[in-house]
């Protein structure tokens, strides 16, 4: 199918041309790290927090809360920049997003009290989050099917490694200067994008394509991804995958290093192998388009995962240790690898005309997965494996049971299926 065609009628078919963007790498580098915006900036201040409450002199529970802000100001920030790039384009929004994180930034690093920077993370997330759907939404707007997936697994050779590298460098900066000089650094990361997108990003959505009605239009757009099964399928099968991953990242700190006597420096070797391991799998993945359909990678990814999860349960009931334990957490993060960028190129794809507001629900779906995972591993404490291992067997098993159900959901929902893929 030609992309003149695809253009009209997107629906059918998730094999198409790409349109040729300018300096293909340098779009690979920016929007690799407005998609880093998240990891950035919850993971790099990490190391600080025992350093922050000391300093206001409030407990753990209320700098914990300055994360919460920020992740919910990721969350919503991108239900308002999302469809605000549908109707103004992608490059105002984008802009004015960065302008403000990197103020923010600044603020933060000049917060009198606890308080008051709980408040700027909010608008710091809120702020960020133009980064992250923007970046999707440019995606989709230069891309289709396989070529989408193919360059989402491309940004996560730039993003991939980010939630390893940002509480590593966030570490390391601590030797030089305290929690506001992170702060400091963020700001200048968000000036870095802000200028990379002024001078290195063209606008992507003409002015004929963007969307009129206001927020009438993009709460019925909304609603009717929301009524989608393809898009549902697509979107939860993803969102599970990810709440797994997520439960993986809250939990292992304390599983492996409290229960199982791993040392911190060899926690952070494994950590970082399982990262590796998922920006691998994501470029075999890219490989693998050209033999496979993007549905099938997808569903692929959801199995591994689901493998690794039973793996997990086994080696904790039976007592394997670690010499069970880690080859069964490889196998569920790596996975990420094939299921992440495939569930979000074909997500896109639904509504290829309202990128922006399908971003921004696949975004909140994502966060809001992840939100749900981190809580139900503390449930359990720290002094068991069991909560960690549970809640990522149950949301592998759910991303499965919604992945593999894409054309039940579709013909139910009398929505657009997109797994005849040739």
């Amino acid at each position: 199918m030609q992309l003149s065609t695809a253009r009209r009628d997107r629906t059918t078919t998730v094999e198409s041309a790409p349109v040729r963007p300018q300096g293909r790498l340098r779009l690979i580098l920016v929007l690799g790290g407005l998609s880093a915006f998240g990891p950035l900036s919850l993971d790099m201040y990490l190391p600080a927090l025992p350093e922050l409450a000391g300093e206001f002199r409030v407990p753990d529970a209320t700098v914990q809360l300055t994360l919460t802000s920020c992740l919910v100001g990721l969350a919503a920030g991108q239900l308002i920049a999302g469809p605000l790039s549908d109707t103004y384009g992608r490059r105002k929004p984008l802009l004015i997003g960065l302008a403000g994180y990197a103020l923010a930034s600044v603020l933060c690093a000049f917060a009198p009290s606890a308080e008051v920077l709980t408040g700027l993370r909010l608008v710091q997330g809120l702020a960020g989050a133009a980064g992250l759907v923007i970046a999707r939404a440019i995606v989709g707007d230069l891309y289709e099917g396989r070529a989408a997936a193919r360059f989402f697994a491309l940004l996560m050779l730039v993003n991939g490694l980010a939630p390893i590298l940002a509480p590593l460098l966030g570490g390391q900066l601590l030797a030089v200067t305290d929690w506001r000089g992170i702060f400091a650094v963020l700001a200048v990361i968000g000036a870095g994008l802000l200028a990379a997108g002024a001078w290195g990003l063209r606008e992507t959505l003409p002015v004929e394509r963007r969307q009129t009605g206001g927020l009438g239009r993009t709460l019925r757009t909304a609603r009717g991804l929301l009524g989608s099964g393809a898009f549902l399928a697509y979107a939860l099968g993803g969102g599970f995958a990810m709440a797994a991953l997520f439960a993986y990242i809250s939990g292992s700190t304390f599983v492996l290093q409290q229960v199982y006597g791993m040392s911190p420096q060899a926690f952070s070797l494994a950590f970082a192998a399982n990262a590796v391991a998922l920006v691998a799998v994501s470029q075999l993945g890219a490989r693998l388009l050209d033999r496979c359909s993007p549905v099938a990678l997808m569903r692929a990814g959801l199995l591994f995962q689901l493998l690794g999860a039973v793996l997990l349960l086994v080696s904790v009931a039976a007592g394997l240790g670690l010499a069970g334990v880690l080859p069964s957490l490889l196998l569920v993060v790596a996975s990420i690898g094939l299921t992440l960028p495939n569930s979000t190129a074909l997500a896109m794809s639904v509504r290829p005309e309202a990128g922006g507001t399908a971003s921004a629900v696949l975004g909140v779906l994502q966060y809001g997965m992840g939100g749900v995972a981190a809580p139900l591993v503390g449930l359990g404490g720290t002094g068991s494996p069991w909560a960690m291992t549970v809640t990522i067997a149950g949301f592998a098993a759910l991303a499965v049971a919604v992945g593999a159900g894409e054309k039940v959901l579709t013909r139910s929902a009398n929505s657009v299926s997109l797994s005849s893929t040739g």
